[in-house]
């Protein structure tokens, strides 16, 4: 567990199921519109513009459904990375890194 547990307590725990289910939904949701356009091509029996606005359909709904998550979840860890006082101290200690400029 580390140093999670000491700063933010059971929060971290809830923080690791959100974002386990939130990707498992994701996932899930996916699977789900990948299926129905392999259904819907599948019952189109070749009409080949219809097939490919299905599959155009279905590739920008995952896709859209896919970045949306990965956008949240990098806001998300960001806002909490900040009010918990990490930037700052990241910040600090990457200066202190740097070598002074000449």
């Amino acid at each position: 567990m580390g140093q999670d547990v000491g700063r933010a307590g059971p929060d971290t725990q809830l923080e690791k199921d959100r974002a386990r289910y939130g990707l498992l939904a994701v996932v899930v949701s996916n699977l789900a519109i990948a299926a129905v356009a392999i259904v819907g091509v599948w019952r189109l029996d070749g009409d080949k513009a219809v097939v490919v606005g299905v599959l155009t359909a279905a590739f920008t709904a995952v896709s859209s459904m896919t970045t949306a998550y990965l956008g949240i979840k990098a806001i998300s860890n960001t806002a909490r990375s900040i009010a918990l006082g990490d930037g700052a101290a990241r910040r600090q200690s990457d200066t202190a890194s740097a070598p002074p400029a000449s």
